[in-house]
């Protein structure tokens, strides 16, 4: 009802939905490089962080407030292509900058609160998985995490694959529209998104559902693959552990699974990967025949994750 340009906006929810608000902060030599990256992508990859997360409850995205940190040798052109950059992707998502802040800081920063709504009988959280649900992921992943590799490193790679990985990284999509669609169907049991590694995320789903979980094979995006092995990594490490995939990880039920995949194929034209199943038994395992282990959350943590490096990193 009320945007930018008194002290604060003015907004009417939905009496028939709950809102959902998430915040997300990112720093420059932590979750970005202002001098490997434009702007813009700065501004996208804040905004769809934040996106993601409310994706990750099914809920419709209405509003954004941000604060930009200024560090000294920040220029004005740069901010407003950090807000070009964010307004282009919040616009795709019928979202709207209704306010915010701009502050002197360290370093430069972008910190995003979005709110959203979602009807009650579709808000899905971690919480919700059985012992037996399928566990699905709603693409391929390790892709950011070349990204990142070549930011920081550039390689001489196939054209397709280095332009993958940079924009997988640079320019993450989040799953908005799947978020909703998943939602609202009941054999989804719970949702969350692969911000800090499946390593790390698919542990914390399964304990929040009071379960623990099997991992099987997993979709490696193309680009992870070429990357890590021209970096001579484990291109399996950076889809278990490399985190800003921004993809979806659900629990489903299993009988249903199949008419699910099925249609979330045929709606969005690619497919819902099964990637294993929650236990009764807790702990995160590894089922893989090659590889059959007890898996560590290896993801991002920023309280034991090394620091003056860009988030998707592994520790």
């Amino acid at each position: 009802m009320l945007g930018i340009g008194d002290d604060a906006a003015a907004w009417q929810p939905s009496r028939s939905h709950l809102s959902v608000i998430t915040s997300d902060a990112l720093v420059d030599g932590v979750h970005f490089v202002t001098g490997s990256m434009d702007a813009r992508s700065i501004g996208h990859r804040a905004m769809a962080a934040n996106l993601s997360d409310i994706a990750a409850m099914g809920a419709r995205p209405v509003l954004a407030t941000v604060v930009l940190g200024v560090a000294a040798a920040t220029t004005q052109e740069w901010m407003l292509e950090a807000y070009r950059g964010m307004a282009a992707l919040a616009a795709e998502h019928r979202t709207r900058i209704v306010g915010g802040d701009i502050v002197r800081m360290p370093a430069a920063s972008l910190s995003l609160t979005l709110v959203g709504e979602v009807a009650r009988t579709r808000l899905k959280t971690r919480s919700g998985g059985r012992p037996g649900d399928v566990l699905a992921v709603t693409g391929p992943l390790g892709a950011s995490r070349a990204g990142l590799e070549l930011t920081l490193r550039p390689r001489d790679l196939d054209a397709a694959a280095q332009g993958a990985a940079l924009a997988a990284f640079a320019t993450p999509r989040p799953r908005v529209r799947e978020g909703r669609w998943l939602a609202a169907s009941t054999y989804v049991h719970a949702m969350m998104d692969l911000s800090d590694g499946l390593s790390t995320d698919g542990g914390r789903l399964a304990r929040a559902s009071g379960c623990g979980a099997e991992i099987g094979e997993l979709p490696i995006a193309p680009a992870a693959r070429s990357v890590a092995l021209a970096a001579g990594d484990d291109p399996h490490r950076y889809a278990l552990d490399g985190g800003e995939d921004f993809e979806l990880l659900i629990a489903a039920a299993p009988r249903a699974f199949a008419h699910l995949a099925g249609a979330y194929a045929k709606h969005f034209g690619r497919p819902l990967f099964a990637i294993g199943r929650l236990t009764a038994e807790p702990g995160l395992r590894s089922i893989d025949p090659l590889e059959r282990r007890e898996l560590v959350a290896a993801g991002w943590d920023h309280f034991t994750s090394e620091t003056g490096t860009a988030r998707s990193r592994p520790s």
